[in-house]
């Protein structure tokens, strides 16, 4: 049941509630990365840094579509002031950890809690605006994520360097009461959806395990386990047996985590590769462009926020590019394949290009982020044109699935590959160089030579990876999008 008569004074104080929500949970995929480095100095741990981050966006990936179906059978108010109160408490635990562990598993917490904030606030939206009009409400919230990314790092990296990174936590504190407190002022007319629906939770289980699995394996061979190992075989073969059964579990339950039946569609399928790798890029970068610089130059983390703030500007700039001329034209490939084509060169440019040179690092940073942005909505949208009417809630959902996805991967990836490789570094301990470097300021130049070609290498490794997004994004059809004449 839907309100979509609703007054104006409730409804912008319904968008407000809604917009608070998101901005949240967007904000704290972009608020941590430049205190990673004061974080691992203090607990004395780079193996599982990647957790911090990856931790968060799996746990979010698979709540989203769990907390859509519970707010079919609950009442979307009651899911969304559930994930922000998990949320608000979560982030208390994350404040408080007394080591890496805690850490992580408070930010699962955390993540379950951002699923539901960030994807009830979507669906309700429904419930309150006409079809027509929901185009300019879903902008309004797009705009909450560009501030997010812009806000982010810059607000992170002053709350860790002149208080602690502790704070970029307790922050979240006032912020969630207070959207708690505004948003069940704003819902309480909000009926009780009547559709019973029915919720895939041995789906998410087997998700869970498989990709925990194998993000596990792939952190401890970072840390220096070879690949045939007991505890490395183990992981693998728990994470292609738990993928397995997953996708032989979604061929057969009636409402799947992940509907299988819509790969046999090429354009959607190939928009989610596209989907997935960009996200790779995009969200490993935040976390080794401020290793990469606080590291080698041992600046102060509002230094290092202010280095990558052209990665985190980048990115708007190209989704609003990207979407203005996919209105224009019509046509979804050539915004697509030119950030996919920007991609690689933009991080070649980063890898050859010291992080002191200011003013050339951050124009490569910059084109990284537009990169980045060209690709995300056009993809998300290329998707929803392809699939049919009844689908497009799905394959929304999916599309943010393979997003999420592909930037956990790519934490858990390039952190395994930069322990890998100073591990090669002749040190008795991976991460031992990098470790010393946070914690000690600037490094001696025979250091500071190794971390720099150690990026290096990291960088240009990133950079063969997006070129598998960029064969995707080649093979993708020139279509026009639906409804284009």
């Amino acid at each position: 049941m839907t309100q979509l008569n609703t007054p104006q004074p409730v409804l912008r104080s319904v968008l407000m509630a809604l917009m608070l929500a998101i901005f949240l949970g967007a904000l704290d995929q972009t608020i941590v990365a430049v205190s990673m480095p004061a974080i691992s100095a203090q607990f004395n741990d780079v193996g599982l840094l990647a957790w911090v981050i990856s931790g968060y966006m799996v746990a979010m990936t698979v709540a989203v579509p769990i907390y859509g179906k519970l707010g079919d059978l609950y009442g979307r108010r009651r899911m969304i002031l559930t994930g922000t109160a998990l949320f608000t408490l979560a982030s208390l635990f994350c404040a408080v950890a007394q080591n890496m562990e805690q850490l992580i598993l408070a930010r699962v917490l955390q993540g379950i809690g951002a699923g539901g904030m960030v994807s009830v606030s979507q669906a309700i939206i429904g419930d309150f605006v006409p079809p027509r009009e929901r185009g300019r409400y879903q902008g309004y919230f797009s705009s909450m994520y560009a501030l997010a990314s812009v806000l982010g790092p810059v607000l992170g990296g002053y709350l860790t360097e002149y208080l602690s990174w502790r704070w970029v936590f307790w922050l979240n504190l006032p912020l969630g009461l207070t959207a708690w407190w505004v948003t069940r002022r704003a819902l309480h007319t909000l009926v009780v959806p009547q559709r019973q629906a029915q919720v895939d939770y041995l789906g998410a289980a087997l998700l869970i395990f498989g990709l925990g699995s194998l993000m596990l394996s792939i952190t401890l061979i970072g840390q220096g386990h070879a690949w045939h190992t007991p505890e490395v075989s183990v992981l693998v073969l728990c994470a292609l047996l738990g993928l397995w059964v997953f996708v032989r579990h979604e061929r057969q339950v009636a409402e799947p985590l992940l509907p299988l039946k819509l790969f046999s569609n090429r354009v959607a399928t190939l928009c989610w590769c596209t989907l997935f790798f960009t996200s790779f890029q995009a969200i490993s970068l935040t976390m080794l462009m401020p290793l990469r610089y606080q590291s080698i130059t041992g600046a102060g983390a509002d230094s290092t926020a202010l280095h990558i703030l052209p990665l985190a500007i980048g990115l708007p700039i190209g989704a609003y590019c990207g979407g203005r001329l996919t209105s224009f034209t019509g046509r979804f490939k050539p915004q697509i394949l030119g950030g996919a084509l920007l991609m690689p060169f933009a991080i070649v440019g980063m890898a050859f290009t010291a992080p002191q040179a200011a003013w050339l690092s951050g124009l490569f940073m910059i084109l990284t982020g537009i990169a980045s942005g060209l690709q995300f909505p056009t993809s998300l949208v290329a998707a929803q044109s392809a699939v049919q009417a009844q689908d497009i809630g799905v394959a929304t959902s999916t599309s943010n699935l393979f997003r999420s996805l592909g930037g956990a991967m790519g934490v858990a990836c390039m952190s395994a590959m930069l322990l890998a490789m100073l591990q090669g570094t002749g040190l008795s301990l991976a991460g031992d160089a990098l470790l010393g470097s946070l914690k000690a300021g600037m490094p001696d130049e025979q250091l500071q030579l190794q971390l720099l070609t150690t990026f290096r290498h990291l960088l240009l490794g990133s950079a063969m990876v997006s070129v598998l997004g960029l064969t995707a994004a080649l093979a993708l059809p020139d279509a026009q999008l639906r409804g284009h004449g």
